[in-house]
């Protein structure tokens, strides 16, 4: 599909789930892409680590593409860009610090040179084909966090990209609420907005708020060790705790290969100039237990992050009872059995734990339902286009943006192709918007063949029949829970199996298939009589 005079949308990643965004807008016979994100691996993946929207759709097209532009630096809207900018072959947009960081992840990939890096460095209009763009500053958690005003023949876009509202940002100068009215005032046809917090009645906070907080925190607790999590990307809490550790007379240590990245492409990007030197492990370690400030990765439970080593004391950094963990962050959903493992176990050896339960030590860096009910009445759009949230979370913004005034709502879901204009919004046609995971190192479909079997044997286990050409039979099981009764479970089903092999006829005898059929079942009816699986079952022929 080209399309024609008319504004087009279509989300390929991130609408209808947190995380992995992609959005394409489409006019005048071109595409333009809005972020290029993954998410994180989950339970229905076994053995992945990185999911990505599948793109087929548009790189049927990229011949009609004329960039990617990038709001911000989270993972979910840049995490993708190593693995496809190149197989696009369109260049990339963004303001300085995403920039620093999306070349560090092109040169990592060996793609420097052979993508094209734009670096955005004023708030100027500029163009591409018949797309007008310019980035509009907003509070997040994170460096830079940017709107886009998109101009197009048929009307203004206003994509919001992740926002918050915070009157004490400590990074960066978001707009204000003027410059968001005058926006407005120019007339915008679509808002397309963050709906993450959309159930919060209240506003986010300020990462103003959480400085106080962490400072009275870490001030309670003279004369034991202090360690902080917090997401390596949010530059303000960084700088608040290297202020937090000057202001504690604490010394800092930062431990997490993310946190080294960030810190050094923010000061690359003149953020954290006041930053406090930092000190090596060991120098932290000889320390006095109250003069030492630890910010760590790994409050989301990762394995192999700086946390869990600690927990797991396969660390340099050590703690113990009385010591104290603060985790500065929010559980991403799906993480909360990974998080409550590593608390459980710095619990089980009297590590003290704080979260944003018992102190405000974090904030969000989205829109609760006050913050949306503002930017509503800014930017005063004709349509509302709810994104970045499971279907639950687009949903209710609909709802608040007709309570609110909204003319028109269109929530849409991956692969819906919306028309924006002319005439009524609504939605035309499907396109393909699968998942794709990376599975060690290659790119494999999420529903292919070999995720399916690998989440089938996950669940019911592997049976593994051997026939050889004299009559022998040979049984073996993977993953079946028959540790006690497992020699009887053999010999009973090769005896299974030999007896149907031995009940075939005729020429059924020499048909290979037809024998091959015959062992599974047989093998596959004696696992769940013992086991009560239905397992994989695999039986091997030698030929003749």
């Amino acid at each position: 599909m080209k399309p024609g005079k008319e504004l087009l949308f279509c989300a390929l990643g991130g609408s209808g789930e947190i995380g992995m965004n992609v959005n394409l807008y489409g006019t005048e016979g071109k595409w333009l892409m809005v972020d290029l994100g993954m998410t994180f691996g989950a339970n229905e993946y076994p053995g992945t680590e990185l999911v990505f929207a599948d793109l087929d759709f548009i790189e049927q097209r990229r011949a009609d593409l004329v960039g990617v532009v990038l709001t911000h630096a989270h993972e979910d809207h840049i995490g993708a860009v190593p693995y496809f900018a190149a197989e696009l072959g369109v260049p990339l947009y963004a303001t300085p610090f995403t920039a620093r960081l999306v070349a560090e992840k092109l040169q990592e990939a060996g793609l420097t040179g052979k993508v094209k890096l734009n670096v955005i460095d004023h708030l100027e209009q500029f163009d591409l084909g018949p797309f007008g763009i310019r980035y509009v500053p907003l509070a997040h958690s994170i460096a830079e966090g940017n709107a886009l005003v998109i101009e197009t023949p048929y009307g203004r876009i206003f994509h919001t990209g992740d926002w918050k509202l915070d009157d004490e940002p400590l990074v960066g100068v978001p707009a204000t609420p003027a410059e968001l009215t005058a926006i407005g005032e120019t007339g915008v046809l679509a808002l397309v907005c963050d709906s993450t917090n959309v159930f919060n009645p209240k506003a986010s906070g300020s990462e103003g708020a959480v400085r106080e907080a962490l400072l009275e925190e870490v001030a309670k607790h003279q004369g034991r060790r202090v360690l902080v999590t917090t997401f390596a990307s949010n530059v303000a809490r960084l700088e608040t705790l290297g202020e937090v550790a000057r202001s504690t007379n604490r010394k800092l240590c930062v431990a997490g290969r993310s946190l080294d990245r960030i810190i050094r492409v923010a000061k690359s990007s003149g953020y954290l100039k006041d930053l406090p030197d930092v000190i090596d492990f060991d120098t932290a370690m000889a320390l006095p237990r109250g003069e030492v400030l630890i910010m760590a990765t790994g409050g989301q439970g990762e394995p192999r992050a700086a946390l869990a080593r600690v927990t797991d004391n396969n660390h340099q950094i050590a703690l113990e009872a009385g010591d104290v963990v603060l985790f500065s962050s929010r559980q991403i959903p799906g993480n909360e059995i990974a998080i409550g493992r590593i608390q459980n176990k710095l619990a089980a050896r009297d590590v003290v734990i704080v979260t944003d339960r018992q102190s405000e030590i974090h904030v969000s860096g989205h829109p609760g339902r006050p913050e949306l009910e503002a930017l509503y009445s800014w930017i005063r759009p004709e349509i509302l286009v709810p994104v970045h949230g499971e279907m639950r979370h687009m949903k209710e913004q609909g709802r608040l943006g007709k309570a609110c005034g909204i003319p028109k709502v269109v929530v849409q879901g991956n692969g819906d192709l919306v028309r924006l204009a002319p005439g009524k919004p609504c939605k035309i046609d499907e396109v393909r918007a699968g998942r794709l995971i990376l599975d060690g190192d290659i790119i494999t479909p999420a529903d292919g063949e070999a995720i399916v079997m690998r989440r089938r044997l996950a669940q019911n286990g592997m049976v593994i029949v051997v026939l050889s050409g004299k009559g022998h039979v040979h049984v073996e099981s993977v993953g079946l829970p028959l540790d006690e009764d497992y020699d009887d479970f053999v010999a009973e089903a090769q005896q299974d199996v030999a007896a149907a092999i031995a009940k075939l006829k005729g020429g059924q005898r020499h048909d290979r298939d037809v024998v091959v059929e015959a062992a599974r079942l047989a093998a596959r009816r004696a696992a769940q009589r013992w086991s009560g699986k239905k397992p994989q079952v695999r039986v091997i022929l030698p030929e003749n």
